[in-house]
């Protein structure tokens, strides 16, 4: 575990309040997974991917019933610092937690570890440590299914599970605000409305999977949704668009025109017309009108993408398998993505024809060829999107993306 001095994190007076309630510590940590879910690690931990409704994160302390600090990479700890006490129960992020799972990890005694497979997937610790020594640990097995995401692909194609499990665990014993009449409904049981949701003249079909409409959210007039579908708080979906699920839109994200099976972690658009299929988004990603990306082989052939982790391009299993767009790239108008490409963060795509299908990060240009994209720039296009939302790109941002930048500097040799 790494050693972070707790004061410099949390006001000591809550510390000791905490020890004294006797309250349990849960830490959630990358494990193995973290390469494997590059590009969108760069910039969060694991715990903080969305898939379904909610974040990773989310769910474990909806689930727990407490908030949960990180074991990360270091140039990301002042962002997400971990908060460590004499008792803690590590828990892995790339797991979803079940209500099964969770009795059991409530449960755990010290030096007693939950396996599902060669995984671990919880432990209990006392003990102040880099590396941990599962062989001096009790064994528990978990025998009963659990939703692991382990690589970039995971989050699409498992995103109709966990909608629906999130939509159950949100939705319990609540009751939706009404549906307009102008709304057109098929399985209106499973669809669900938050506080302020403007909504009409739209058509919601539940009858494959659930519709949850965040609070705060505008549906405009003319949108054809089939489910399993989400919309978070403040998202807006625009007049016309056909949405197919299961899709999920984060908190301030804005969509129009035609996808299916995709997953917009937050604050990124695609507002025009063109089509976007099995694919993931960011934070602050943009794709500008008319754009469209290939989601199948012209021969049926399983997609393959890059790979930080091998380095090379690798299976998927798939036959179906779009973009995947890190944090803060933006696409212009009429761009045409491959099957199976790969944006790393703060890229820059625009100009006809199919550019590369990986794209390293702060990457400038397109099919005719790439420019490396100066953080100086970068950091101006930051500073100006998200000061539209009033949030700040500040020094804390800054240096993440510097250390970022460093990082991936040997992909770019265009």
């Amino acid at each position: 575990m790494k050693d972070i001095r707790l004061a410099k994190w949390i006001e000591f007076g809550k510390f000791v309040y905490l020890q004294k309630k006797g309250m349990m510590n849960y830490i959630l940590f990358d494990g193995d997974a973290r390469k494997s879910l590059l590009p969108f690690t760069y910039t969060r931990p694991v715990a903080d991917i969305r898939i379904g409704i909610l974040t990773i994160r989310e769910k474990w302390e909806h689930f727990l019933g407490y908030t949960t600090s990180t074991i990360t990479e270091e140039y990301l700890e002042e962002k997400y610092p971990m908060v460590e006490m004499e008792e803690n129960i590590l828990l892995n992020a790339s797991f979803l937690p079940t209500h099964l799972l969770v009795e059991m990890i409530k449960k755990l005694k010290p030096n007693q570890a939950i396996f599902k497979g060669d995984d671990v997937v919880a432990f209990y610790t006392l003990e102040n440590q880099e590396e941990v020594d599962f062989s001096a640990y009790e064994q528990i097995d978990y025998e009963e299914d659990l939703l692991q995401i382990k690589n970039t692909w995971d989050i699409f194609s498992q995103n109709a599970q966990a909608l629906k499990n999130d939509f159950d665990l949100i939705t319990e014993g609540r009751t939706s605000q009404p549906i307009p009449e102008t709304v057109n409904c098929i399985n209106k049981e499973q669809i669900f409305l938050e506080e302020g949701v403007q909504i009409s003249f739209a058509t919601l079909n539940a009858s494959k999977g659930p519709i949850y409409i965040g609070k705060d959210a505008l549906v405009m007039e003319g949108a054809l949704i089939r489910g399993g579908f989400a919309m978070c708080e403040k998202s807006i979906l625009k007049m016309g668009a056909r949405i197919y699920g299961p899709t999920t839109l984060g908190p301030h994200s804005k969509a129009g025109g035609e996808i299916n099976n995709c997953v917009f972690f937050g604050y990124s658009s695609k507002g025009h017309d063109g089509y976007l299929g099995n694919s993931v988004l960011g934070e602050w990603c943009n794709i500008g009108a008319d754009t469209n990306n290939s989601n199948l082989k012209n021969n049926y052939a399983e997609v393959r993408i890059w790979s930080y982790e091998t380095e090379r391009f690798a299976k998927t299993g798939l036959r179906f398998c779009g973009l995947m767009m890190g944090d803060h790239s933006k696409c212009g108008i009429n761009t045409m993505f491959n099957t199976g490409t790969v944006v790393g963060v703060s890229a820059n795509i625009y100009g006809s024809g199919f550019p590369r299908n990986f794209i390293p990060s702060f990457s400038w240009g397109g099919a005719a060829g790439f420019k490396e994209y100066k953080t100086n720039k970068v950091f101006e296009v930051a500073e100006v999107v998200m000061s539209r939302r009033n949030m700040v790109f500040d020094d804390k941002e800054k240096r993440i993306f510097e250390h970022i930048f460093s990082e991936t500097e040997k992909y770019r040799n265009y």
